[in-house]
């Protein structure tokens, strides 16, 4: 039961970041750094998401490590 809830809220978070990305496709200029961008405001966004997406997995998974080791 849990899993399955955990499934669709992971498909209704993708589904929302699926809808922002399109919605915003106009060329925006970014500041990182030194260097200044322009893209789409679409790659932005689904870069960041991604980028936060990796960082949720390798917290999740040094989290669990560490669960795991102080279990045994």
């Amino acid at each position: 039961m849990i899993q399955k809830l955990k499934v669709a809220g992971i498909a209704v978070l993708a589904l929302l970041v699926l809808i922002v990305v399109l919605q915003n496709t106009d060329a925006v200029e970014t500041n990182i750094l030194f260097f200044t961008i322009t893209m789409p405001g679409a790659a932005l966004i689904f870069g960041a998401a991604v980028v936060g997406f990796i960082i949720g997995v390798f917290t999740a998974g040094k989290l669990l490590t560490r669960m795991k080791a102080k279990a045994k």
